[in-house]
């Protein structure tokens, strides 16, 4: 019998696998049969609305939830059977997490390398290199809780890097960090996978996973709904907006009234425009050139990821 690319990936012992996997809580039935697929190498993003089992699904990746059934498997181990090898392998940098405080960000940093057995010495060296890593060499020898929520997010993801994993789960990692932060993670996370790290991110800022991610995993209600690479998304088939630039906007808006099209008011970012399909966009610009209307730009509003999902969360209503 012929195994499928999810069932070699589980023999392979790489990467994050997981097959079918279902978890409940009472009777609510959060994972109701989610297979993921996330190679070394590559930045795997997680995607679907609130409540369709991305933070479960990333617990029993991590070791901090047993699913009730399914077969998982992060950097060829069991998390169920093998928590101990799974950790001594993997990275986790969850949404919200418990920090030491009182203590200093030196401290910290060399009490997890200690707790990963690396040894005094590694573990102090490792800490200077991830603080500055960080960008938080300032917090060396200051406590914890002066810092920032952005600068905690950033030193949740140090201590998640601390032993080197050869897998790394984040649950919105970029949540509190400003625009330069998120911009510094997304080359950190770029640099990881090019060093042969299976990264999974699950996120709500579609724009930076668009620019982040190898492939997309869709989840809804519990259970995947679609898995592709990013440059292989499917064509959309819900209506997204268009933003139009012109040089007279009442002239723009005349026509686009005059034919009918779906409109909002004009801002000065422009005047947007719901349209089916890149096809339906070139029509609308060829006709309003024909018009003589002053058009300038004529871009979406959003990447094709986050159409995707707008697509996926419609149907789901």
């Amino acid at each position: 019998m012929t195994s499928t690319p999810n069932e070699r990936l589980l023999r392979s012992g790489t990467g994050v696998v997981a097959i079918g996997v279902r978890r409940t809580f009472g009777p609510v039935e959060a994972v109701r049969g989610i297979d993921l697929t996330a190679l070394p190498g590559e930045v795997t993003a997680l995607v679907g609305p609130n409540g369709a089992g991305k933070t479960t699904l990333l617990l029993v990746l991590a070791t901090l939830l047993v699913p009730d059934a399914g077969d998982v498997r992060v950097a060829g181990h069991d998390p169920v059977t093998e928590p101990d090898a799974v950790r001594a392998r993997m990275g986790w940098s969850p949404d919200v997490f418990g920090l030491y405080d009182n203590l200093t960000g030196r401290e910290y940093l060399e009490f997890c390398g200690e707790a990963y057995r690396l040894g005094r010495t590694r573990a102090r060296a490792r800490a200077v290199e991830l603080l500055e890593l960080a960008r938080l060499p300032e917090y060396a020898d200051r406590p914890v809780h002066t810092m920032s929520r952005g600068q905690k997010q950033r030193l949740g993801l140090a201590r998640a890097l601390v032993h080197e994993p050869e897998v790394l789960l984040l649950d919105e990692p970029a949540s509190g960090l400003d625009p330069r932060s998120r911009v510094e993670l997304r080359a950190l996370l770029r640099s990881l996978a090019a060093q042969g790290v299976a990264v999974v991110v699950s996120s709500h800022l579609l724009g930076d996973l668009e620019e982040l991610a190898d492939r997309v995993v869709f989840v809804d209600r519990g259970a995947t709904v679609g898995e592709h690479r990013l440059d292989q998304l499917p064509p959309g088939t819900v209506a997204r907006p268009w933003r139009l630039r012109s040089l007279d906007v009442p002239a723009l808006v005349a026509a686009l009234a005059r034919n009918g099209y779906d409109h909002d008011a004009p801002t000065p970012a422009g005047v947007d425009v719901r349209l089916a399909s890149d096809e339906a966009a070139a029509d609308l610009l060829r006709g309003l050139v024909s018009d003589g209307v002053p058009v300038v730009a004529c871009q979406p509003v959003g990447g094709q990821l986050e159409a995707a999902y707008l697509q996926l969360t419609e149907q789901s209503r």
